[in-house]
């Protein structure tokens, strides 16, 4: 057997004990839809059907995230342990007592520090919290499938962003729920990102407690569908969070998987015009054939979205920002979900690893200015 850990942030509601919940449920925090509660999930999965599905074949590609997420779902359903890191009384010991998330952090940073790159994980729209745990936790697994067996390559691990997605309504009053919870989910994000500043701060090598000492290892952040409209809006809460200053740089990848949001965002005036200074490279992943795209485009009324043709002015994108069309790859039931699929989980796991845009490894060719196309 396999045991996975994941380590995560969320403002759902607890469902039993406040810190050792049996799981989160689909509405916020009693506290308040800002207020984060940080913590661990274990779960035991058969490591022989790991190795099966990150080798299995679909559409003659090699990697079935999809089906592995499912697989770790059966199994989180059945019987998981969650531990959330309590959060100091301020009434006994409010100086000596350790918040929970930097209690999350110092223990990511452990992993870190054992040559591992960190991915912040937020995940879309209609996810219960057992499906955003295990897309997650399917998403670590296939990104360290190669890595697990060459010592050359660094290990990733994945750290969960969930928000109460409504995964057991109907589907059209889901997604407006779904995008009304997003964006008030937007400033407990904001929130997590100016805890990870801190935190961050506290690492840099001048610092004299050597247990504090920087690992070195690089923070990504990957958002998928829905995801990325709470980006949109933690992004706007974080420039008024941060007093109106510059935003820091605090990723070296942001990853916008079937971004569920206006084809325009990037654009002066439009909510996501400074992205590129949250990161040193964004990388937005669309497929023309996504139905879910479809779906948001004509029965909700929406905009055009990024995730269904790109940005709407491609040559207007800041040089930091690149687009990957998936749409001759991705096709049937990993039309939304590729990010977790075969060659588009490849193409991340080489960005990650700092592969030009144009290495012969990527099977992608240029397509325009700042512009691939998966092969």
């Amino acid at each position: 057997m396999l045991t996975l850990t994941l380590y995560y942030a969320t403002n759902r509601n607890h469902i039993g004990h406040r810190w050792s919940p049996e799981y989160y449920g689909q509405d916020f925090s009693t506290d308040r839809s800002n207020n984060l509660r940080f913590g661990r999930v274990t779960v035991e999965v058969s490591a022989h059907k790991v190795k099966y599905f990150q080798s299995r074949k679909v559409d003659n590609r090699i990697g079935d995230g999809e089906a592995l997420a499912c697989y770790i779902e059966e199994k989180l359903r059945k019987k998981h342990t969650i531990k959330a890191f309590q959060e100091p009384d301020s009434k006994v010991n409010p100086l000596n007592d350790q918040l929970a998330s930097t209690t999350a952090f110092q223990e990511l940073k452990k992993q870190m520090e054992s040559k591992r790159d960190l991915v912040v994980f937020i995940h879309g729209f209609n996810v219960d919290w057992f499906q955003a745990a295990a897309s997650a936790m399917a998403l670590e697994l296939m990104l360290n499938r190669h890595s697990q067996d060459n010592d050359d390559l660094k290990d990733t691990s994945v750290f969960l962003f969930s928000w109460p997605s409504n995964g057991d309504m109907m589907r059209n009053k889901a997604y407006l729920s779904d995008r009304s919870d997003a964006e008030e989910s937007s400033l407990a994000v904001a929130r997590g990102f100016l805890k990870l500043r801190d935190f961050l701060m506290t690492l840099r090598p001048e610092h004299g407690d050597l247990a504090l000492k920087e690992c070195g290892q690089q923070l990504h952040l990957l958002c998928h569908s829905m995801g990325n409209y709470v980006l949109q809006h933690a992004l706007t809460a974080l420039i008024e969070l941060n007093n109106q200053k510059h935003l820091p740089q605090l990723f070296q990848h942001i990853f916008m998987c079937a971004p569920d949001v206006d084809d325009n965002i990037f654009e002066l005036e439009q909510p996501m015009v400074n992205l590129h200074r949250l990161a040193k490279r964004v990388t937005v992943y669309y497929n023309n054939g996504d139905l879910a795209m479809y779906i948001s485009d004509y029965t909700k009324g929406n905009v055009d979205r990024l995730g269904h043709n790109g940005a709407a002015r491609p040559l207007q994108l800041h040089n930091k920002v690149h687009q990957v069309n998936c749409s001759n790859i991705v096709r049937g039931v990993t039309e939304h979900n590729y990010y977790l699929w075969a060659t588009v989980n490849e193409d991340i796991r080489h960005s990650i690893d700092d592969l030009p845009y144009s290495d012969i490894l990527r099977n992608r060719s240029h397509q325009a200015a700042q512009v691939w196309r998966l092969t």
